[in-house]
């Protein structure tokens, strides 16, 4: 599989563009490939999608925001199950989503208000849905499939949507004639001046409501509580965001459903903490099973693991388990998972226990003798940084 260009190099922007320079930019692309000036021609038709899918992420400021911090991994375009950004969008999404960019005194115009030369009006979008989601390690690591209850609003079954009895009674617009907009004309010193704005009498609708149904009061749309299927790739991390197209509201008579936004919340594990794709686990062990050696089991995120400390460990050493860490979000690698080795000093000591350590005291094998190899805490957090 290609791999994705930077939505900055598509459209040819600096990353801190302003709004506007990113609008002018994605519309100078939009023109020199849109489909009605090169017909026939795929490369164009793709650059165009290209082109779109740059302007939807980066014209939203959350999703710029997302796409700014993980990239094309943080957009959910490969996560499945509905997820994605511009990657799934077709000529009619973009057309629906983007048309106002060029204004209808554009020479696209029409192309874009809602069909090829139609003229139609443009079709409206509904508002977005927002969740929270809760995970815990194991699922962030793994990959989950959650079901939850979502309330929205459904296109109304008994008119199909468009708010009149028996889903018959709708009449065009006598004010904007059904194209939902209305057009002035105004005389200036530079001649005449067009201006078009939405119709005020069907909202832009270009149909108005005779008797009203009955179901949805005219609205065209009800609330209904549905249950939704959402797979979570593995290795999504805390305040990273997702979405499910068409799964937010219906708009009001007709229209395509906005998304259904999802916030990931990672929920705090009781002794692995996560750093990036690694787990980290901090380990405690008494001194004498430091000086001498033993074997002890540590959790992971699978389970639990057998690890050895040789004799003579010191406090501060680290050991890698190799592919027990979390998988890279949309890839291949998996993180390891780092156990930091504590020297556990006890307190408060017995008589009997103080008196066999004050023999040992004098011992030279007792007296600190650090190698060149081993390393200080601040090489130590050094080496971790760089």
């Amino acid at each position: 599989m290609a791999q994705k260009r930077d939505y900055y190099d598509i459209l040819g922007v600096l990353k801190s563009a302003s709004e506007e320079e990113i609008k002018k930019a994605y519309r100078k692309m939009a023109i020199k490939y849109h489909p009605d000036k090169n017909p026939e021609n795929k490369e164009a038709e793709e650059k165009f999608k290209e082109a779109a899918e740059a302007y939807e992420v980066l014209s939203n400021g959350q999703k710029k925001a997302q796409y700014d911090r993980f990239g094309h991994a943080g957009m959910g375009g490969a996560a499945g199950g509905g997820f994605g950004g511009g990657a799934g969008m077709n000529m009619e999404d973009i057309f629906s989503n983007f048309g106002d960019i060029f204004g209808d005194e554009s020479p696209f115009g029409s192309f874009f208000s809602g069909g090829r030369g139609g003229g139609g009006r443009r079709q409206r979008k509904g508002s977005d849905l927002r969740i929270k989601l809760k995970l815990n390690l194991e699922e962030i690591a793994n990959g989950v499939e959650k079901k939850i209850k979502v309330k929205r609003h459904v296109a109304c079954k008994s008119c199909s949507g468009n708010g009149s009895k028996n889903g018959t009674d709708l009449k065009t617009c006598g004010t904007c004639q059904g194209s939902g907009q209305v057009k002035r004309v105004q005389q200036t010193m530079l001649g005449q001046m067009v201006t078009s704005s939405t119709c005020p009498t069907c909202s832009g609708e270009g149909k108005s409501v005779g008797a009203k149904c009955e179901s949805c009061f005219g609205e065209g749309r009800v609330l209904e509580e549905e249950i939704i299927p959402i797979k979570i790739p593995a290795g999504v991390s805390n305040d990273m965001q997702l979405s499910m197209s068409g799964k937010g509201n219906v708009p009001p008579r007709g229209g395509v459903a906005g998304d259904l936004l999802i916030v990931i919340e990672e929920e705090e594990h009781d002794v692995l903490h996560r750093d990036g794709n690694n787990v980290i686990f901090d380990l405690y062990v008494n001194f004498v099973d430091a000086a001498l050696g033993t074997s002890v089991e540590v959790p992971t995120i699978g389970g639990k693991a057998k690890i050895t400390l040789e004799a003579g460990t010191q406090s501060g050493k680290i050991l890698r388990l190799k592919g027990k860490g979390i998988k890279e979000l949309n890839g291949y690698s998996i993180g390891d998972q780092l156990v930091h080795v504590n020297i556990w000093t006890p307190k408060s000591l017995s008589k009997e226990e103080s008196e066999i350590l004050e023999k040992l005291r004098a011992s030279p094998n007792f007296a600190p003798q650090p190698s060149k190899s081993e390393k200080g805490f601040f090489h130590k957090v050094r080496d971790m940084f760089s």
